[in-house]
C-alpha cells in the first residue's frame, strides 16, 4: 500500500495493489473508488485531503506485517 499526496490538487491517493483501475466511483462528495476488472478495490482518492485529514500525522497499527525479505 502507497500513499500518493497531490499538493496541485490537494488529494490524498491510497494505493491499495499495483492492479490497473478498470473503473471509479464517486461513493460520497469527493471521494473516489478505484475498481480492478474483478470489481476488487484498488485505490481510494480524497479531494480536498488537507482540509478533511490532518496529513502531518500518519500511524499505523496493528498491521500484519511478515519479517520476510
Amino acid at each position: 500500500m502507497k500513499l500518493h499526496y497531490y499538493p496541485e490538487t490537494d488529494s490524498l491517493y491510497i494505493e491499495l495493489n499495483k492492479r490497473p483501475s478498470a473503473d471509479s466511483h464517486e461513493v460520497a462528495d469527493n471521494l473516489v473508488i478505484d475498481f480492478d476488472a474483478a470489481g476488487d478495490v484498488v485505490g481510494i482518492d480524497i479531494e480536498h485531503a488537507s482540509r478533511k485529514l490532518d496529513l502531518r500525522h500518519v500511524e499505523t497499527v496493528a498491521l500484519p506485517l511478515d519479517d520476510k525479505p
